[in-house]
């Protein structure tokens, strides 16, 4: 798919490089926090203090999915369509930092599928790793989409130029430092964009005041009937928020910066620091994509409604801060993104099952050999994952859409078995395979089988059936497979951490 679109004025095209050259050198400088360390580029040492974890949990709810794509599905469908989104990655911090982030931090884990590993088995720790490798492809694939779209907007390139431009910067800044270059430009992200975000829609209420705005929107569009009435899109709305809010929580960039946090108490905060932020920006996103049905009537891509709010009804200090900030969400989200893809696929795939010749070679004693062939089997995963990212987003340039695609997935299979496992003993491996796997195919014979007035059940029914098969498979199997339940209680070594072995 290729898209020309006239560029804007050389002063937005010099702003826009600025935001991009400044998270460019930042990115790349913290490729000198690694010092040759998987452990390091993954998770940062597990040293990260409450700001900066804080910061990049909002830095990654804080998406071109949840800003872009949130007006532009509230501009075309209403507030629930777009506010879903915030509303669903604000709910997800919540939970997670309620239920989940302390235990798992105390874990001392590298990766997400690391925990399916030593509480089930490897076939579990496969399964989910791809499961969430291929729902973070897609995850990439719409903030690369979203930040293209400002590059073309803003140049006049074609959306193919755009995309590969920004597809460059992410992954030479990403592989420099790994999860510190994720931290670093999280921070010069995220805030800005939170200034353009705050700023803008309090400047529109402020010129124009409400009223101006309210006799443009349409019926049913900013009341509660998209929560409560199915032929208002409730039952989508309704699977966005579940698939975000609750499958979300085995996202691979969030439980990287938990995983990263210094503390179980610092990794729990962040998340509430995360959550609180989230909504309020996500809310002035929602209110910007309402008061474009005014500013803008008659837009013919929905998905260019927040980049037109910015470059024609606002001043350039705010427009300039949206689009950059756009530009820095997507790229905040993204990095994260590839970075938690390539730590799976290097070290849960590829260095455990593939070369398994690396666990004979080194011993446990061998801590820094191992750490240094973690790191360079995730720099060269994030190759094949960027171009899959891309891929992707040239076939389906739909940012909105794509999140909650991506969720989806891993809600399905992945949720019961990470809940039950950390929260009832009973949970066993016969049972971890039997709810991953007939969730996870139930979710893809309805996504082609439900009929089209039931859309959003798709979502909602395969974790629930997922939940019924889990119970029963792993009482009926205790005596064969006993749980190993322990897990959750101890505290691996360094050396069990980076080898195979554990």
């Amino acid at each position: 798919m290729v898209v020309t679109v006239g560029g804007l004025g050389l002063k937005w095209q010099i702003g826009i490089v600025t935001f991009l050259t400044v998270f460019f050198l930042i990115g790349i400088i913290m490729y000198y926090r690694v010092r040759g360390s998987g452990q390091q580029y993954i998770v940062a040492g597990k040293s990260l203090p409450f700001f900066l974890v804080g910061t990049t949990m909002l830095a990654q709810s804080l998406d071109a999915n949840a800003t872009m794509g949130n007006a532009a599905a509230t501009y075309a469908g209403g507030f629930w369509a777009g506010f879903q989104f915030p509303l669903g990655l604000a709910i997800c911090l919540a939970v997670t930092g309620t239920f989940y982030a302390e235990s798992l931090n105390r874990m001392s884990l590298i990766t997400l599928p690391d925990y399916y590993y030593r509480r089930y088995n490897r076939a579990v720790e496969v399964l989910v790793g791809i499961a969430m490798s291929f729902s973070f492809i897609i995850l990439l694939a719409g903030n690369l989409a979203g930040g293209a779209w400002i590059l073309a907007y803003v140049f006049g390139w074609s959306y193919l130029a755009a995309l590969l431009v920004i597809s460059v910067i992410l992954f030479i800044y990403t592989i420099s430092g790994g999860l510190w270059s994720v931290v670093a430009t999280d921070i010069t992200q995220v805030y800005p964009a939170i200034a353009g975000f705050l700023g803008a829609t309090l400047w529109l209420l402020y010129t124009y005041g409400w009223d101006y705005f309210a006799a443009a929107i349409p019926p049913g569009h900013l009341d509660l009937s998209g929560l409560t009435s199915v032929e208002n899109g409730a039952l989508l709305n309704w699977a966005g928020i579940l698939a975000l809010g609750l499958g979300d929580v085995v996202a691979l960039d969030f439980m990287e910066r938990i995983f990263a946090a210094e503390s179980p108490k610092t990794a729990k905060n962040a998340c509430y620091y995360g959550a609180g932020l989230t909504l309020v920006v996500g809310l002035a996103a929602s209110f910007i994509g309402l008061m474009a049905l005014k500013l803008l009537p008659g837009v013919a891509d929905s998905r260019m409604v927040m980049t037109g709010v910015a470059t024609q009804n606002l001043p350039f200090i705010f427009g300039l801060f949206i689009l950059g900030g756009i530009i820095g969400a997507g790229l905040s989200t993204a990095d994260g993104g590839l970075l938690g893809v390539s730590s799976v696929f290097g070290r849960n795939i590829l260095q455990r099952n593939i070369l398994q010749i690396w666990k004979k070679e080194y011993t446990t004693e061998d801590r820094k050999a191992l750490d240094s062939k973690l790191l360079l089997a995730t720099r060269l995963a994030a190759i094949p994952i960027m171009i899959g990212s891309i891929y992707m987003a040239i076939v389906r340039p739909e940012p909105g859409i794509l999140l909650v695609l991506a969720f989806d997935v891993v809600f399905a299979g992945c949720f019961v078995p990470l809940t039950l496992g950390l929260y009832w003993k009973k949970a066993n491996t016969p049972g971890a395979l039997a709810a991953f796997i007939i969730g996870s195919v139930l979710r893809l014979i309805l996504y082609y089988k439900i009929p089209e007035h039931l859309a959003g059940l798709d979502t909602m029914i395969p974790p629930v059936v997922s939940l019924l098969v889990m119970v029963p498979v792993s009482l009926m199997t205790q005596e064969k497979y006993p749980p190993k339940h322990d897990v959750n209680d101890y505290v691996p070594t360094e050396e069990e951490v980076l080898s195979t072995l554990y």
